[in-house]
């Protein structure tokens, strides 16, 4: 907003304020709202789930409120970003209503709202950009036939939304990767130049999420919960889809897939194929590594070598780029 009012003057003072508005006012309305929050009622099966227990939850809310309130008043924002916004405001809001529930959110009914959410991306992506995908390593370019293509827009955000939702479970892990992988795109998209204004919003996101660190590093005092990790997973999708290389995401986020996705993958293939794998591996992947490793890591290690390993993924995915 105040791009268009100052009409590009003091352009990138007005972007640098952004950024500065998104950590500090993330951090003002934490701690104004820390005691309204939800408590989290601990996870039973999850590795010291019963720790979190009673610590206010649904800290999403406020880290996703203040990104989206800064995006409208410091970005140059178009209808598409606007529709954008509008879908993460509503994954956050999806996933706070879980974590205030009494009661917890069934799978599918959690799985059809991210389902529908993820076909209104893929419309409006489609709606506004190409359907031409570019294999940004090797620099091949083709283009995938509309309906395939937003079938895939759809797998990508769905799976996206879970994975991150299924790496919350060790205090600072989910939003340490998710800031690494958004950094990484970040760094993509100025070697590949095709995000446009959307960019901007990476490190707004970003700031927001460091602002939350300060209250979620180990240990913790509150949780992201749903509200914050299916916003997340929903921006780093439409962040991927926007350097027009989506397949740049299997690089980019493989920590958070590896970690999350292993568990869906188990289950899906039990409870639909009655086929049992990884009988003797704990899912998500981070409780296996705190709980079965020979030497049981603590949370700060999990933190820390899950993020190494995704920056070194990082670094390789941007060096093979330039």
């Amino acid at each position: 907003m105040l791009q268009y009012v100052l009409r590009g003057q003091y352009e990138d003072s007005v972007m640098l304020l952004g950024v500065l508005f998104a950590f500090f006012m993330t951090v003002i309305m934490t701690r104004v709202m820390f005691q309204k929050l939800p408590a989290d009622q601990g996870r039973e099966f999850a590795v010291d789930g019963k720790l979190s227990k009673g610590k206010p939850r649904g800290a999403g809310i406020v880290f996703v409120l203040v990104f989206a309130l800064t995006a409208l008043l410091f970005a140059k924002v178009s209808v598409e970003m606007v529709i954008y916004l509008v879908l993460i405001v509503l994954a956050m809001l999806t996933g706070f209503l879980d974590d205030a529930a009494k009661t917890p959110w069934g799978e599918y009914r959690k799985g059809l709202l991210d389902l529908l959410i993820a076909v209104f991306v893929a419309v409006t992506y489609l709606v506004y950009n190409s359907n031409d995908v570019t294999l940004a390593i090797f620099d091949v370019s083709f283009t995938i036939p509309k309906v395939v293509f937003g079938i895939l827009v759809v797998i990508l955000v769905w799976a996206s939304i879970n994975v991150t939702n299924c790496t919350d479970g060790v205090d600072g892990l989910s939003a340490t990767l998710s800031i690494i992988t958004m950094a990484t795109i970040y760094v993509v998209n100025q070697i590949l130049m095709t995000m446009g204004d959307f960019a901007y919003l990476i490190p707004l996101f970003i700031m927001a999420l460091l602002a939350y660190l300060w209250f979620n590093a180990p240990p913790s005092s509150l949780l992201m919960g749903d509200a914050g990790s299916r916003a997340m997973g929903l921006f780093i999708a439409i962040a991927i889809l926007k350097t027009g290389s989506p397949f740049l995401y299997l690089l980019v986020a493989l920590v958070i897939i590896v970690d999350g996705g292993i568990g869906l993958v188990k289950v899906s293939l039990l409870r639909f194929l009655k086929i049992s794998i990884l009988k003797n591996t704990r899912t998500p992947l981070h409780d296996h590594v705190r709980k079965n490793i020979e030497k049981n890591w603590e949370n700060s290690q999990v933190v820390f070598r899950f993020a190494i390993i995704q920056i070194v993924i990082s670094a390789a995915t941007v060096y093979l780029l330039l």
